[in-house]
Order: C-alpha cells, then structure tokens, then sequence
C-alpha cells in the first residue's frame, strides 16, 4: 500500500489561506494544487485549532484610536439629526 503525498507545514498554511483569506472554494484550491478535498478540510480544521496570535500593541492603539474616532463621530451624527429636527418641526 502506498502512502500519499507529504507536504510542507508552509504549503498547508498557504493553501488553507487561499480558502480562509482569499475566499476560494475547498473545490477551487484541491483542483488547483492537485489535492483531494478531504485533505484540505482536514489541514483546515487543524489549522483553525491554533491559537489566533496575539495583537501586536501597534494594532491594539489603532483599534482604540478608531473606536474612540467612531464614538465622537457617532454622537457628532446624533447631534446634527437632533437640529435638523428641531429646525424642521421650527420653522421662523
């Protein structure tokens, strides 16, 4: 009986992102990179049981910078229907 292909870790890594980043479909990448599906399914769920790494702290002040940016510019929104709505039920 003979075994099947091995493969790097890295071609494994590339070929689930194709599906998980790029948004092909297991059929797409298997015919493409000569694999069956079920191999692919498989590194996929093994891939999807790594933990997710970790936010740099660059990110987390990004993330922080545009959520305080979203809130200001949420309640700059409020404001704004608030008078159109005052001057429209105010006419003088």
């Amino acid at each position: 009986m003979r075994k099947g292909k091995r493969y790097t870790q890295e071609f494994k890594e590339a070929a689930v992102k194709q599906i998980t980043e790029r948004g092909y479909s297991v059929a797409e990448v298997a015919e493409r990179l000569d694999i069956c599906t079920k191999t692919l399914y498989h590194w996929r769920s093994q891939l999807s049981d790594k933990p997710k790494s970790v936010q740099s702290s660059d990110e987390k002040l990004k993330v922080a910078k545009l959520e305080a940016e979203l809130k200001r510019v949420t309640e700059e929104r409020d404001i704004l229907i608030k008078a159109v709505r005052y001057f429209a039920c105010n006419p003088e």
